[in-house]
């Protein structure tokens, strides 16, 4: 084999630290709500991930306490409740909580590239059903860079077998965010030249997860098999 696969989930729970318990004692329905995690997508995560037998890297500290899926430049890798905490607190997040993630996911790219040519990155998501009012009209998004071929050609042929399988599914690319913005496969883009690494994030709607739909147990039964075939046919002859 050519190319190898890691799954990432970085929004996976909404846990909270025992040290930082008394800031989100009043916090309980922020963390229940997308603000304070994606639900499902560890779920979803897991069931790629074991179809795979592949490295597989998740989160289940809630992103209000650090979002593993922002740049420290970013100004919202800490939400409204940690950013206010001091320079010296913040550090100690980045340092144990932060920079660990972040350090698993490039040794285990880089340990992959050792033996294979080419990595394949699905990091997995969900989205809130509405925001701010307004309804996101999908029940699931690709995110992937335009510019790097791999990923728009693997993007387009699993849309294709899923719209093929799945009946009415709605899919659409670089969306509900465009899959250039800042991010964790963004950055590994920077690290890593598109020959090597192929960074793709999955947005399912959380919608399915919640009410438990039968798109969303179709999802979890055929999304992962449908993976292996798209890669199966992109790999490097």
């Amino acid at each position: 084999m050519s190319s190898g696969i890691i799954i990432s989930c970085e929004h996976g729970g909404n846990q909270v630290p025992a040290c930082l318990s008394d800031l989100f004692k009043d916090k309980y329905q922020m963390l229940q709500s997308h603000r304070g995690w994606d639900p499902g997508a560890l779920q979803l995560a897991e069931k790629i991930a074991s179809r795979f037998h592949c490295p597989f890297v998740f989160e289940k500290i809630s992103r209000l306490v650090i979002d593993q899926n922002r740049s420290l430049t970013n100004r919202q890798v800490f939400s409204e409740i940690t950013a206010f905490l001091s320079s010296e607190q913040k550090e100690k997040i980045v340092s144990s909580i932060y920079k660990p993630y972040r350090m698993t996911i490039n040794y285990s790219i880089n340990n992959l590239l050792k033996k294979q040519r080419r990595v394949y990155h699905f990091s997995v998501h969900s989205f809130t059903p509405v925001l701010n009012g307004v309804t996101r009209n999908a029940d699931m998004g690709l995110l992937y860079d335009p510019r790097r071929e791999i990923e728009k050609r693997s993007c387009l042929k699993l849309i294709r077998r899923l719209q093929n399988e799945i009946p009415g599914i709605r899919i659409r690319r670089n969306y509900p965010y465009k899959g250039t913005s800042d991010g964790l496969t963004t950055a590994l883009r920077k690290r890593f030249n598109s020959s090597s690494y192929a960074g793709i994030e999955i947005e399912v709607n959380q919608l399915h997860s919640l009410k438990n739909t039968e798109l969303w147990n179709i999802i979890m039964e055929k999304l992962p098999c449908y993976i292996g075939e798209v890669i199966g046919a992109e790999l490097p002859q």
